[in-house]
């Protein structure tokens, strides 16, 4: 018959993941002419619990580099975007979700610009596409079984010896000049 042991560890005790795609706009001093690239730079973010749901504040700066005046000048506009993505994660049964539970953010998928059109009064709209991953570090227990009838570990009682006589000898044989 197995006895068994309960060991309480933290692990990860929930996971969620949550692909997103955000239309933006951003309006420009000149009338563009043509939108030459778009870049998503500065991704940071932050997770934090909210209930039962766990929330990720984040932001990001967007750069859309543009012509204007029929395509004979450019310049480039900047915007800090700014989000706040929920996420529902379902724990284990067993979670003890405390003040000390850790929440682990990752981007699965950097922020990418996906699509970027010219719009009406100098304006730019641009959709933002990314994938966050979060998993939940919390305490949990473990239950395992423990065998009784474990048999104990041999005592060998091996000792180290060391003869001068065999110190003496090696050091005879080494060659101190063995690089002629």
């Amino acid at each position: 018959m197995a006895m068994y042991k309960e060991i309480v560890t933290k692990a990860v005790v929930g996971k969620a993941k949550k692909y997103f795609k955000n239309s933006y706009s951003l309006e420009t001093t000149n009338e563009p002419t043509t939108v030459l690239g778009c870049w998503v730079i500065n991704h940071q973010f932050k997770g934090y619990k909210q209930g039962e749901k766990i929330g990720v504040d984040g932001s990001y700066d967007i750069n859309i580099w543009y012509s204007y005046d029929n395509d004979t000048k450019t310049t480039v506009v900047n915007k800090k975007i700014k989000y706040n993505d929920m996420f529902s994660v379902k724990t284990s049964k067993d979670a003890d979700l405390t003040s000390d539970t850790e929440i682990i953010v990752r981007t699965l998928s950097q922020p990418n610009c996906v699509g970027v059109t010219i719009g009406k009064n100098n304006t730019i709209n641009f959709d933002v596409e990314k994938e966050l991953g979060v998993e939940v570090v919390g305490e949990t227990k473990m239950k395992i079984a423990i065998e009784e009838d474990e048999e104990p570990w041999e005592d060998l009682n091996i000792e180290e010896t060391t003869d001068d006589e065999i110190v003496k000898d090696i050091d005879n044989e080494i060659d101190e000049n063995y690089i002629k």
